[in-house]
């Protein structure tokens, strides 16, 4: 099974953490699953930037992204050539080390 490690996030992930992913699954359920309380203020339909990650390792093995993603990270805080939006990118065999920006465009945190 691939693993994704989760580089430390003083606020959602203070340690750091490796978890194990299902290939087929998203990055987004795969941290909510493992306790990682990443927002996903659109609940995962691509309609917002919440879920805003960046792969470090692993990216060229995820599903590519469609443009209405695209269009959307050009919304992100942080926006980098590795970025997805995590509720749409969907895990294979390849482990992925990932980082959680530190903000997000969210004006009201839920929870």
């Amino acid at each position: 099974m691939p693993k994704i490690i989760v580089l430390p996030h003083k606020e959602l992930c203070p340690e750091g953490e490796v978890l194990e992913a299902t290939p087929g699954e998203s990055v987004c359920n795969t941290l909510l699953h493992n306790g990682i309380d990443i927002e996903h203020a659109c609940d995962k339909v691509c309609a917002c930037t919440t879920c805003h990650v960046i792969v470090r390792e692993g990216f060229a093995s995820l599903n590519p992204s469609e443009e209405n993603e695209d269009d959307m990270l050009d919304k992100a805080w942080g926006l980098t050539p590795q970025s997805r939006l995590s509720c749409q990118a969907i895990v294979q065999d390849t482990d992925l080390t990932i980082e959680l920006p530190r903000y997000t465009i969210n004006l009201a945190k839920e929870g």
